[in-house]
This record gives C-alpha cells, structure tokens and sequence, in this order.
C-alpha cells in the first residue's frame, strides 16, 4: 500500500525528488477545471491503496511555477520519478488497465498481487477451502476490483460452482474493457453446465454432451466435428444450441486460428 500527498511548490523537492530516492513517485499535474483530471484522479487514488508508490499531486493554477520548471504543456501531465530524477510519464487519462500495465513495467509490487498469488499456491497445492477463504476476503476488500472478480470467476467454475461464478460475472459482462475474458469465462460455464445435466437416453443429448466435453479438454476439433453431426440431425436442438456452441468455441480460439477458419466454413454449408 502507498500514500497520497498534495505536493507544492514549498515541499516539492522534499517529497518527491528526496522522497523518490526510497520510493518510486508518481506525480500528478493536474487543475481544478480538466475534465480528463477528473476521470484519472479516482483511479490514480484507488491504485495507491493497493501499489507501493507515493502519488504525489499538483495544482498547476496553484502551482505556475512547478508546471514552467518541468514543462507542463497539458493536464493531466503524469510523471514518473525515481532516485531524484523526473522521467517522462504520459499525458492524458489512461483506463485502469493501462495503468496497471505502466505499474507492472516500473516493478512496483502490488500487495493484491501478493495476496494472490497466495490464493494460486493454495490451489495448486490442492487447499482449495484455504484459497477460497483468501479469495473471499479479498473479494470482500476489493469488491469494484475488476481483476478480482475474473480471477474469481474463474475460480469458481474450476471447482464447479457455476451459479457463483455467473452471479460474479454478470457485475462485468458488459464492460468492453475485458471482452475476451468475459467471452472465454461464460464459455467455460456454459460447457461445464452442459456436463452438470443428467444422461438421457436422447442421442443429440448424448452428442451436446460430448461436445461440451471435448471443448473442456481442449479437444476442438473434435467438438465441431460433433456440433456438427448433431446439427445434421437437429438443426433447431435446443433453439439452435449447436450453431451457438460453434460460435463460442470460434471465439475461444480467436479469428485467426486455423480451426475457426475451416469450420466457419463447415458451419456454414451446414447451414445452408
């Protein structure tokens, strides 16, 4: 965790030019009357309370001469400062994924991380009670964060609690931010539900079910091939869950993959 400061022309070289010399600080140039500055400060202040960095914040009106030694053109003007040097940051409002990308690249240790990670070794050590009750609390701690609600997610349909992990999900399903993760984890829930039905003795059943299986196991040829097959037989199965499978398992393997090129062609042939 770091610490946030209203930084002027008195403290400055205290602050921040001796205080980067233990600490890496981030400086904002900002003004009362900057659109951008508002949309930035917000996440400039949720991320100091998870990353070890000191922001350091400037009013340019309150603070001409700060903006005229470092060549303060627009806000927001963000800096990054370490041992006593003032490096170029970037200007302008980033997302909060950019940033937290930025923050990676300067190596500065993010605690969530760190809490995470033990989460992971839990799992992998098969202590899943253990990383449940780590994720739970941070869930709790970190309930807009974006991050954790993914890892979460995915968490949850790993260990089959797929009404969880959905409920988690639908807190995000339309922020464009995040599509693709969004697209591959209702996927996964989507086959695994698949699995969690009851065998009946309906052979399109008995091949929805195997399909779903062969995605889960990363078998996706073998998957089409059987979507495929149950089309053939039933186009309108389960108002037309076959085609819809297809497009889910295009989307999981990305427009450029060999097998999502030769089967969109197979689906459409088999269409009409």
């Amino acid at each position: 965790m770091g610490s946030s400061i209203v930084v002027n022309s008195e403290n400055f070289a205290t602050e921040v030019l001796e205080k980067s010399n233990e600490q890496i600080v981030i400086v904002d140039f900002f003004a009362q009357w900057c659109g951008p500055c508002q949309l930035l400060k917000p996440i400039l202040e949720k991320l100091v309370q998870e990353y070890d960095f000191v922001l350091a914040k400037v009013d340019i009106d309150e603070n001409p001469d700060l903006a005229q030694t470092y060549e303060v053109q627009g806000v927001p003007d963000v800096r990054i400062v370490a041992d006593g040097i003032v490096n170029e940051g970037f200007v302008g409002a980033l997302a909060e994924p950019e940033l937290r990308q930025l923050l990676a690249q300067l190596n500065i240790t993010s605690t969530l991380d760190i809490a995470m990670q033990k989460v992971y070794d839990a799992a992998a050590s098969n202590q899943l009670s253990t990383a449940e009750i780590l994720l739970n609390t941070l869930l709790e701690q970190h309930s807009n964060n974006r991050g954790v609600i993914l890892e979460a997610t995915n968490f949850y349909i790993e260990t089959n609690q797929l009404e969880r992990a959905q409920t988690l999900l639908a807190v995000i399903e339309h922020e464009q931010d995040y599509a693709s993760q969004i697209k591959l984890l209702k996927a996964l829930i989507f086959f695994k539900q698949i699995l969690t039905e009851p065998e009946t003795a309906d052979d399109r059943d008995r091949l929805f079910q195997t399909a779903a299986n062969q995605v889960l196991t990363d078998n996706h040829q073998a998957a089409f091939d059987t979507l495929l097959e149950l089309l053939s037989r039933d186009r309108a199965y389960r108002n037309d869950s076959a085609r819809k499978a297809m497009l889910m398992i295009f989307d999981l393997l990305g427009d450029d993959h060999l097998l999502t090129k030769e089967y969109r062609k197979k689906l459409m042939l088999a269409l009409y």
